[in-house]
Order: structure tokens, then C-alpha cells, then sequence
């Protein structure tokens, strides 16, 4: 009985062998990468949905009034940011006034996993239709004064750069400036000012931020289409 000679691969199948897993491996690594921001993207509208729930229940009991803008946290006199007077109404709760185990709170695409309010809040008002300017309101707002509920955003993805904070405790400082009120927190704002600088992401999840809007609903909104009146709760 004649026995074969075990043939193993030459160098050249092997280099082919190579060639198309690093083939392969560039086509599905795109992709996976885009699935997984698309996943995120996906958790992001949930949280924000739950937010819109939170809000409603509390408008709900509070006289249809919810929280508009932001002045800091002031538990003596009541001032208390929305992300405070919310928290009773959803599922998860802080250790202290540590939010860091609130999830609900916090985009998981956001680029800092130490930042725990990932969202800023609508704090704009108008003298009338033609401003295009407005000023910063920071006292509670009845919904049924708002005219344009499925067309005005409340909340929106929180920008990332060096001018923006990092919010870990309910009163760390910046908490103030995680609202919007000003031309220049819109996403296609340039500048990096801590006050009047971009405060919506520009690029968040694809080309644009996550919105929550009046009536609760949550879509895209792409960076190129965000408009001042977007922001404008009145005809």
C-alpha cells in the first residue's frame, strides 16, 4: 500500500487565504460599525420617548405646566432643572445627586461617558413671529399656550467640545447652560462661546440630533434643515 504525503498549503495559498479574510474583513467592519450607530441612535429616541412620557405625566400634574430653560439649582426656592423634577416619574433613580446611573438621561453615541445630561432643553421665547433673536426664559410654560406642539423641539442631543460642561452632579457647575435660547446654540452655529456657543449637536447620529418635540414625538432632525422656528412654541 502505497501511503500519500500529507500536503500542506504553499506560502502563495496562504497569502491568498489572507488577502480575502482582510477583504471580507474590510467590507463587514463598515458595517458593523454603522449597525452599532444605528443601535445607539436607536436607544437614544428611546430614552428620549421615556423623557416624553416623564414629561407628560408631570405637565399632567403640575397644570399642564412643564419646565422651560434653565437658571441653575436652587432646592430653597424651588428651581429645580428639569431633569430633577422629572426624576419621579421614570423607572430609574440617582445615588444621591449623583446621575450617572440614570441612563434614561445620558445618548450612549455621546463621546464622554461621564456626562449624565445628554440632552438640552428648549429655554427660548419670542416677542413675535418675526423675532429672530429672542431671550432666555427660565420660568415654567403652560402647553396649551403653545401652538405648535408637533413642531416645536423641547428637548435636543447635547453638543460635546472643550466650551461645554460635563455633568456628573445635579448642581456641578454648567448646569445652567444646558439649555437653548440664542442663534448660536443652534448646530449650524460656529461659534465655541460657553454662553452663546453651539449647544444642539451637530453631528451626533449621522449628520444631526435626536428631538423631542411638544406633543412627545421624537425624530431626526439633520443638522442643515434645524431652524430657529423649530424653537418657537407660538404661531
Amino acid at each position: 500500500m502505497t501511503v500519500r504525503a500529507r500536503r500542506g498549503f504553499t506560502l502563495i495559498e496562504l497569502l491568498v487565504v489572507i488577502s480575502i479574510i482582510a477583504l471580507l474583513m474590510g467590507i463587514l467592519m463598515p458595517v458593523l460599525r454603522k449597525a452599532r450607530e444605528q443601535a445607539k441612535a436607536v436607544n437614544c429616541t428611546s430614552n428620549l420617548r421615556q423623557i416624553g412620557f416623564a414629561a407628560n405625566f408631570y405637565a399632567e400634574d403640575w397644570d399642564l405646566r412643564i419646565p422651560w430653560g434653565l437658571t441653575g439649582r436652587n432646592p430653597a426656592t424651588g428651581r429645580l432643572p428639569w431633569f430633577e423634577l422629572f426624576m419621579p416619574y421614570l423607572a430609574q433613580k440617582p445615588i444621591g445627586q449623583d446621575y450617572r446611573t440614570v441612563k434614561i438621561y445620558r445618548c450612549p453615541s455621546y463621546p464622554d461617558k461621564e456626562q449624565t445630561v445628554c440632552y438640552v432643553v428648549n429655554g427660548w421665547t419670542f416677542s413675535d413671529r418675526y423675532d429672530m433673536v429672542g431671550t432666555e426664559r427660565i420660568d415654567p410654560v403652560r402647553l396649551t399656550t403653545c401652538t405648535r406642539l408637533p413642531y416645536t423641539i423641547y428637548l435636543a442631543d447635547n453638543e460635546y467640545g472643550p466650551w461645554r460642561h460635563i455633568i456628573r452632579m445635579a448642581d456641578d457647575p454648567g448646569v445652567n447652560r444646558c439649555d437653548v435660547w440664542n442663534p448660536g446654540h443652534l448646530p449650524t452655529s460656529e461659534s465655541h462661546d460657553v454662553t452663546r456657543g453651539r449647544r444642539v449637536a451637530r453631528a451626533r447620529h449621522k449628520d444631526g440630533a435626536n428631538c423631542l418635540h411638544l406633543d412627545w414625538h421624537v425624530d431626526f432632525v439633520a443638522t442643515e434643515d434645524m431652524t430657529i422656528d423649530m424653537w418657537r412654541r407660538e404661531k
